[in-house]
């Protein structure tokens, strides 16, 4: 992870969101699934949670922020 970024875990969903905008702004959030945005949220570098850690809840909770979000744009 490099050092100038902030570490994200599990329980700062809008930041995850902003942070899957900026690295995949091509993304349709629509058309990503609960276990491909596991992978999106684990391969960010920042990342810095235990991956084992997620639960359906908190990976709904981050694609509803992130499609709000986009929504807003």
């Amino acid at each position: 992870m490099r050092s100038d970024l902030h570490p994200l875990y599990w329980d700062s969903t809008y930041a995850l969101a902003l942070a899957l905008m900026e690295a995949h702004p091509q993304v349709d959030i629509e058309q990503v699934g609960l276990d491909e945005l596991l992978r999106m949220i684990v391969g960010l570098p920042q990342f810095a949670d235990d991956p084992a850690c997620a639960t359906e809840a908190v990976l709904l909770d981050v694609m509803r922020e992130w499609f709000e979000e986009a929504s807003a744009r």
